[in-house]
């Protein structure tokens, strides 16, 4: 039998998984990762962490699973995308990554636009603050040292595979976040590159993201129990990999994404950007397609900070609205605009904050429960429209992530969507 290894680095915990051939899961390991909020809109976590996380895991694998483990054929990643990870010249972390939901970076997203007015329709989306680009201009007002020192950047999971194997890489799929690449072509634009006031000799190559981008280091291996050579794989960034999980690797396959954020990924065969309405647009982890998605910056994310407002689990308060919706009282709930990290797609707007209309005194925790998902649900149904009005089409659904295990929720952004909704086997992911 062999054995291959999936490595995802999100936002709230690492993962790592074993399969087989068949894609039969046999063992997996995790921890979880916390975010530092240094101020209101700042989102960062030091790269070390994740390493420290990836490191843990392999160690309980190869303690629990020997066996598996030396039959490890290759390693495949993915991560979650945008953060900016910036090495000095001998390789070693500057400051913590600036994660894609910081808000910090807003003025420099104007000053980008008007650089390069064209920037949306080259790169994957029109500048907001989540992205490469604004944040490396940012550090260079604010944080001038950090970046006169900086000789690389890398996103997440490129910065993994370095600490894996060595090797300098990245990928399309991800590497369109960086705001410096020209998508359709999936190669860095120096005119980009001008305009973030950065340079090409300060990125890393491009493979494809099913390209091996170096073998796992011969001391790893050995600590692990795995065979000297094992390939370790360009990766892709999170949507495309869990994309190409579900299947959706065709024009019309629609992954709808329910976890920290909630993200439409829409398989199209052609580059179709729509930077007016926020709609990011990158390369797909699949040889010729592009992936359009549509972002909703706070989906289980709000349902979390709703259930610790309450002094409830996010899943009993989702249980509750569903309760709450069976009783027949939904009329009186609430309206909420779910939005804690601000807006992205259509409006673009990051400074956007949440909001509640019609509280009354009747107004009780399962009501709100109830607002907070159809909210959320209705901003999948912003975004759908959308990446319709540019041209990408809707035709197999599919739901996924932690947000899948509530049917309610599922029921609703279905008929936002105006269509059925499959979940997976296994995609219900925590």
């Amino acid at each position: 039998m062999t054995v291959w290894a999936g490595i995802d680095i999100g936002t709230s915990g690492i993962k790592v998984a074993l399969f087989d051939d068949e894609e039969r899961h046999l063992a997996d390991a995790s921890r979880p990762l916390q975010v530092s909020r240094p101020q209101v809109g700042w989102s960062e976590q030091h790269p070390d962490i994740w390493w420290d996380g990836v490191v843990a895991c392999f160690d309980e694998l190869a303690a629990q699973e020997a066996a598996l483990m030396a039959r490890l054929a290759g390693i495949g990643l993915s991560g979650q995308m945008l953060g900016a990870v910036l090495l000095d010249r001998d390789g070693a972390v500057l400051r913590p990554t600036i994660l894609w939901n910081d808000q910090r970076a807003i003025a420099e997203c104007a000053e980008l636009q008007e650089r390069c007015p064209d920037i949306g329709l080259r790169s994957s989306s029109a500048p907001d603050p989540g992205f490469g680009a604004p944040k490396l201009l940012w550090l260079a007002r604010h944080e001038p040292a950090v970046i006169e020192a900086a000789r690389m950047l890398l996103l997440p999971k490129d910065h993994l595979r370095l600490r894996l194997t060595g090797v300098l890489a990245t990928e399309p799929s991800d590497a369109g976040g960086s705001l410096l690449m020209d998508v359709a072509s999936a190669r860095w634009d120096e005119e980009l590159c001008v305009a973030a006031g950065w340079s090409l000799d300060r990125l890393p190559p491009v493979q494809a993201s099913w390209e091996a981008a170096g073998q796992l280091l011969d001391s790893l291996a050995e600590r692990w129990g795995a065979p000297k050579g094992v390939p370790v794989a360009a990766g892709a960034g999170d949507n495309m990999a869990c994309s190409i999980g579900v299947g959706a690797a065709a024009p019309g396959d629609v992954v709808v994404t329910v976890g920290t954020s909630g993200v439409i990924c829409a398989v199209d065969g052609a580059f179709h950007p729509a930077p007016d309405q926020a709609v990011f647009t990158s390369a797909h982890a699949a040889p010729g397609l592009f992936l359009s998605l549509g972002v909703v910056m706070s989906a289980t994310a709000s349902l979390d900070w709703l259930a610790r407002l309450t002094g409830s689990a996010a899943a009993d308060l989702a249980g509750e609205a569903e309760a709450f919706l069976a009783s027949g009282d939904w009329a009186a709930a609430p309206v909420m605009r779910p939005c804690l990290s601000g807006i992205r797609t259509p409006q673009n707007r990051p400074d956007a904050g949440g909001a509640m209309d019609g509280l009354s005194h009747n107004t009780d925790r399962a009501a709100l429960g109830y607002a907070l998902l159809e909210g959320v649900a209705f901003q999948f149904a912003e975004c759908a429209n959308a990446q319709k009005a540019a041209g990408v089409s809707f035709e197999a659904l599919r739901l996924v992530g932690g947000g899948a295990r509530s049917a309610l929720w599922g029921r609703l952004i279905a008929t936002m969507l105006g269509g059925p909704l499959t979940v997976p086997e296994g995609a219900a992911l925590v």
